[in-house]
């Protein structure tokens, strides 16, 4: 590192995440300013059907006023493990229990300026049930594609959403 944090700051606590503000001098001298959105992190589940068929949620992102096709995720909790957070995750949006969870990968979403790490998950073994999706999640739908179809959807743009991009990627290199 070339540089020292002289101050930081959080701005401001949000319920998703916080805003930090430091000031940093290079070994040059300079000064220089550097915002991080604090994020706890969050878990994604790829739920793989007995028949091979890949479970995805069509939700309206408010930041984006879109609604996107994206793999079951959701945020951390304080202190909690990700595969906690996948398992509840699972069950809250689509409704499905997994007999076995196995990690596949992480990823950073925004290393430039957050601190958030999403951890991926292969769930297989799924048991229907009821799901128990929060407020903003009620408009909600599942859908159902092989792995070729998804693949199509990426390179089409139909699928768009990173941490569902690179989850098949870890889902195919596995």
């Amino acid at each position: 590192m070339n540089y020292k944090v002289i101050k930081s700051e959080i701005r401001y606590k949000g319920k998703v995440f916080d805003h930090q503000v430091d000031e940093i001098q290079y070994d040059s001298g300079n000064i220089g300013i550097r915002e991080v959105a604090v994020h706890p992190g969050g878990a994604v589940v790829i739920p793989i059907k007995d028949d091979g068929k890949i479970i995805l949620v069509k939700q309206f992102r408010y930041p984006l006023q879109k609604t996107l096709i994206e793999l079951p995720a959701g945020k951390l909790d304080k202190n909690e493990d990700p595969l906690n957070c996948a398992v509840r995750e699972l069950e809250e949006e689509t409704g499905y229990k997994a007999k076995e969870f196995i990690k596949l990968g992480a990823i950073y979403t925004a290393p430039g300026y957050c601190t958030e790490i999403l951890h991926i998950y292969k769930a297989v073994g799924l048991i229907a049930g009821n799901h128990n999706r929060e407020e903003g999640e009620q408009g909600m739908e599942l859908l159902e594609f092989s792995t070729e179809e998804i693949k199509q959807m990426i390179l089409s743009g139909k699928i768009n959403d990173a941490k569902t991009i690179a989850g098949i990627f870890y889902l195919l290199n596995s």
